[in-house]
C-alpha cells in the first residue's frame, strides 16, 4: 500500500461559505435536518467533520460543488439554543485534500480525503509584527470563543491563519491562503491584501 493510500480516510463534509484553518474556532447554528443528523453522528461516535468552502451552489442547496482543500474539525462545544436551533463550535484540527466525494444515503456529502501535514510553529519576523498587533485588536473586539482561545501572537502560522479567517477578504483569496504551505508567504499576501483594503 502506498503512503498516500495509508494517509486517506473518509469523512463527512460540511460545505459552507467560510474558510477555516487548524486551531480556528467556528460557531454555527445548525437547523437543516441532514446537518443535525451529521452533527449528532459526530458527537455520538466522536468523529470529525470536514469544513470546506463552497465553489458553486449554496449552503442549503441539494447539490454543492466544493473546493478541494478544507479543514477537519471536532466539535468543541454544543448547546440547544433558546430559538430551538442547535449551537455548536467547531475547532479546526488538520487540513485535507478531497480525492473523491459523493452524497451518502443520509443526504450529506462524504469525501475520501488525504490529510495534509500541519505547519510547525514558526517565529514571527519583525516585519510582520504590525499584523500581529492588528490581529490582537480585532480579537479584542470579538466575543467568545475568539476571546477565550489561546493566543500565539509570536507564531507566524497562527497569526496568518487567524487573520485570514477574520479579515473581510474575498473567499477565493482566503481559500488560496488556506492552500498555501508557506506561512511567511501567507503573511506577505495578507500584507498586500490589507493595503488593497485601505486603498478601497
Amino acid at each position: 500500500m502506498s503512503d498516500t493510500a495509508k494517509a486517506t480516510r473518509t469523512i463527512p463534509l460540511f460545505p459552507l461559505n467560510t474558510v477555516l484553518f487548524p486551531e480556528g474556532p467556528l460557531p454555527l447554528r445548525i437547523f437543516e435536518p441532514r446537518y443535525l443528523d451529521m452533527v449528532s453522528d459526530c458527537l455520538r461516535h466522536d468523529t470529525g467533520i470536514g469544513i470546506i468552502l463552497i465553489e458553486e451552489g449554496s449552503e442549503t442547496g441539494p447539490t454543492t460543488q466544493t473546493h478541494q482543500v478544507g479543514t477537519l474539525c471536532h466539535i468543541s462545544y454544543w448547546n440547544r439554543r433558546s430559538d430551538g436551533l442547535l449551537g455548536v463550535t467547531m475547532t479546526g484540527d488538520q487540513r485535507f485534500r478531497v480525492l473523491r466525494q459523493e452524497v451518502c444515503d443520509r443526504h450529506w456529502l462524504v469525501g475520501e480525503v488525504e490529510m495534509l501535514p500541519n505547519e510547525p510553529a514558526q517565529s514571527l519576523p519583525e516585519e510582520f509584527i504590525p499584523l500581529a498587533e492588528l490581529l490582537e485588536r480585532i480579537i479584542g473586539q470579538l466575543d467568545p470563543p475568539f476571546t477565550t482561545m489561546k493566543k500565539r501572537l509570536q507564531d507566524a502560522c497562527w497569526v496568518g491563519a487567524r487573520l485570514t479567517e477574520l479579515l473581510p477578504l474575498d473567499l477565493r483569496r482566503k481559500q488560496s491562503l488556506l492552500e498555501l504551505d508557506n506561512p511567511l508567504q501567507r503573511l506577505a499576501v495578507l500584507n498586500e491584501s490589507l493595503h488593497e483594503l485601505e486603498m478601497g
